[in-house]
């Protein structure tokens, strides 16, 4: 790879910038922006602390993680601009909303888990990211039920990136804690 991070970020996070344009982060007035630089501050944190990782692949993908998914972004213009291998891992990280909502996290999973571990990396940091105190209007129900979903997220990811899943474990424990309160 002949692009330095400082450039494949740059690019990547003023595309994704673009796309998402006015979102904001849920319940709040945050730029969705945001959230995807926090989850690629999780990646660059990892890739100190692990072997082998390929940091220009896991960078695009954590910046680009959701453009699929919340926007109008199509596959074949992820693949033209940043590459197949990026644009494949974006899509495995995308849930099929043609699928019933309960499969479509177990479906996600499968198609991540046939990708560089580079990319359950960003959906382990993803979810990190995610585990915030929940929204005020969020019932208890929904609290154990996301919080059952990160424990399926470590279950089956936790193998792809160690330092990661000590992460998330630990953002778990914390969020039974906070959210019994």
């Amino acid at each position: 790879m002949t692009d330095s991070i400082h450039t494949l970020y740059q690019r990547a996070i003023s595309f994704a910038a673009e796309r998402h344009g006015e979102q904001k982060i849920p319940d709040s007035a945050i730029p969705y922006v945001v959230h995807l630089s926090n989850v690629c501050m999780e990646i660059l944190f990892a890739a100190q602390a692990t072997d082998s990782f390929d940091l220009p692949l896991a960078v695009q993908v954590a910046l680009l993680h959701d453009v699929l998914e919340d926007t109008q972004t199509q596959e074949d213009e992820l693949t033209e601009r940043f590459g197949r291998q990026v644009a494949s891992g974006v899509k495995a990280l995308t849930k099929n909303d043609a699928l019933p909502k309960e499969e479509r996290m177990s479906d996600s999973l499968r198609r991540i888990k046939q990708t560089p571990k580079e990319v359950w990396a960003v959906k382990l940091a993803d979810r990190i990211t995610n585990l915030q105190p929940p929204p005020a209007r969020w019932t208890q129900a929904k609290i154990a039920q996301y919080r059952a979903e990160a424990q399926i997220i470590y279950n089956e990811l936790k193998d792809g990136n160690a330092y990661l899943a000590e992460r998330l474990k630990s953002k778990i424990k914390k969020y039974a804690i906070n959210d019994a309160q």
